[in-house]
């Protein structure tokens, strides 16, 4: 941390414009969130940012990096906050568990809930743990209890009795069923959870014996620790670090059926399917994610790169395998310039009828959920029998069972969330 004197006025203008950005992209409708993102110094609790840094709308600020410079713990950006903050509809006298230290957002909630209510932060770094203490007491917030420990494990004896709602800041794989057993009937769980290596902020409230979504908001976050830490697989396709395939649930059943399928002509075919520049593609994401039992994300390393693949992002292509083929998602430019198209290439002895798969799949998001809410997601518990679950695809985790399902054209037009942050067709 540094010791640097900083203008308290120009501290609140920055601060100001940032939530006047945010109102104004329509990130932060609620009220009371933007109550406490004007009153809260969020540059007090990021010493080592200077103040444009501290308050960028659209910035986390890292704090811990490992031996390799990998992200170990960040303070999440304004807009991250905010979208969260408001799915957990957090209010006066609540009991809230937030899931990840760093001092800020536990500020934050400890201003929604008020004198009435309390505040819970666990972590698994020691020093991620001291940092949070320190800054929180420092700064007028004695009152939140930051506790080390693994939270995959539960938090109960640090609360009074269950919690309303539980605040996740670290990217999860799975979802705790201490968290579950810990959250009180009708409370909510906010936590970024990846699916198929897509992560989505989900908003889940208990019902009974199972959660049900909300929303499902497009973000990014460090890795959670610990024993609900979960690595990708990767495969690569062509004997080389040329062309990886990461798979979130495991490889394929006989990966070697991929060997030789790059030594095929590439199938290019386009989908007719037009999008804006900024208009948002994270359903379109996620529905294929669904839809491909193969889906994976493709890299490919810029120095090794012989041209053989073409996504427009080398770094984050949709893709899927189907037996010894495999396709991705490429984007192309309109003639205006003003959209893109959205094309599929694909190898092997079948590409060409698995491109046209993936090309359906594309063209029925368009038709039926472009510009939707986006699915319905429910977790229940592992091992819940498949005839007790609602339709749609299954995600087998270690503590639950996720099923994501789609609904019709017609529901999506009543139930319609308001996506935040767009991307141009690139990637996550």
């Amino acid at each position: 941390m540094t010791d640097v004197t900083v203008d308290p006025d120009h501290a609140m203008k920055l601060r100001e414009q940032a939530v006047d950005a945010l109102i104004a992209d329509g990130t932060i409708t609620s009220p009371q969130v933007e109550v406490v993102l004007r009153k809260v110094p969020r540059h007090l609790f990021v010493p080592e940012a200077s103040l444009e840094q501290a308050y960028s709308p659209y910035n986390a600020v890292i704090t811990k990096r490992d031996k390799y410079g990998i992200d170990m713990s960040s303070v999440s950006a304004p807009q991250i906050q905010a979208m969260m903050l408001q799915q957990a509809e957090i209010g006066p006298g609540m009991k809230v568990v937030e899931v990840g230290s760093g001092g800020l957002n536990a500020a934050y909630l400890a201003e929604l809930v008020g004198e009435a209510g309390e505040v819970v932060s666990v972590d698994i770094d020691p020093e991620v743990v001291a940092r949070a203490r320190h800054l929180l007491a420092a700064n007028g917030y004695p009152q939140v209890k930051v506790v080390l420990g693994d939270a995959d494990e539960g938090f109960r004896a640090h609360l009074s009795s269950e919690a309303d709602a539980i605040l996740v800041t670290a990217g999860a794989w799975d979802i705790s069923w201490a968290w579950f057993e810990q959250l009180a009937e009708g409370g909510r769980l906010v936590v970024p959870l990846r699916m198929r290596g897509l992560t989505r902020s989900v908003a889940l409230r208990r019902v009974g014996g199972h959660l049900v979504s909300s929303s499902a908001l497009i973000c990014g976050f460090v890795p959670m620790q610990g024993v609900a830490a979960h690595q990708e697989r990767l495969l690569l396709v062509r004997g080389t670090d040329e062309i990886g395939l990461r798979f979130d649930d495991g490889l394929p059943a006989d990966p070697s059926l991929l060997d030789n399928a790059v030594t095929t002509p590439r199938t290019e075919i386009w989908t007719g399917v037009e999008v804006g520049r900024t208009e948002p593609i994270d359903t379109l994401q996620l529905y294929l994610a669904t839809l491909l039992p193969g889906f994976c994300i493709m890299a490919v390393d810029a120095e090794l790169d012989t041209g053989l693949v073409a996504p427009n992002n080398r770094s984050f292509a949709l893709a899927a395998v189907e037996g010894g083929n495999f396709a991705y998602l490429t984007t192309r430019r309109t003639p205006d310039d003003k959209s893109v198209e959205y094309g599929v290439h694909a190898f092997g002895p079948a590409g060409p009828a698995f491109a046209d798969t993936v090309r359906e799949h594309v063209r029925a998001w368009a038709r039926e959920h472009r510009g939707g809410p986006g699915p319905h997601i429910a977790v229940y518990p592992a091992g819940t029998p498949d005839d007790q679950l609602p339709g749609g695809r299954v995600i087998d985790k270690k503590d639950s069972r996720i099923t994501i399902s789609w609904p019709p054209a017609a529901t999506a037009a009543e139930d319609q969330v308001a996506q935040h942050h767009s991307t141009d067709g690139t990637g996550e």
